[in-house]
């Protein structure tokens, strides 16, 4: 593993305030009254994953958005390929991390190729998941949906107003 438990082509780079957290012309990426504290920036295959620390009036925030690259030439609605944002307020941070840091320690495979496909589960087996969870923070919902497929398990986070 690379360290983080994770398959071996997983790349993370972090980055700090002067560099522009989002992609030019995504969304939120024109939100002057946000400053951003931290940001992260994790890609997996076709998928970027943007951390992004911020704060504004109401308090901070972590906003995470992925980006699903559609391959060369396509292009979506926001540019290249399909994004994603939920926003969690600092009150929810914590529920999130203990949740997902569950899922990772139950259902993370360490044995997992550079594909994050499993070796040594056969594809007709179906590990048994935990039950969906949520919880609440100011008007919002956040739901957990544990699921699987034939690349391994994942979670599905919603939020809701």
């Amino acid at each position: 593993t690379n360290g983080q438990g994770r398959g071996h082509d997983a790349r993370r780079k972090v980055r700090e305030q002067h560099v522009t957290p989002s992609p030019a012309g995504s969304v939120g990426s024109d939100d002057h009254a946000h400053r951003v504290l931290k940001s992260e920036f994790i890609e997996r295959d076709n998928r970027k994953y943007f951390l992004d620390l911020k704060e504004n009036q109401r308090g901070r925030f972590l906003r995470i958005r992925q980006t699903v690259g559609k391959g060369h030439g396509s292009m979506g609605y926001y540019g290249q390929g399909i994004e994603q944002t939920i926003v969690l307020p600092a009150q929810g941070l914590i529920e999130f991390r203990d949740a997902l840091s569950q899922l990772i320690e139950d259902y993370g495979d360490e044995d997992a190729d550079e594909h994050g496909r499993t070796g040594s589960r056969n594809r007709l087996d179906s590990p048994e998941l935990p039950e969906a969870a949520s919880f609440r923070v100011d008007n919002k919902r956040f739901y957990f949906d544990v699921g699987s497929n034939r690349y391994g398990v994942f979670l599905k986070i919603s939020e809701v107003r």
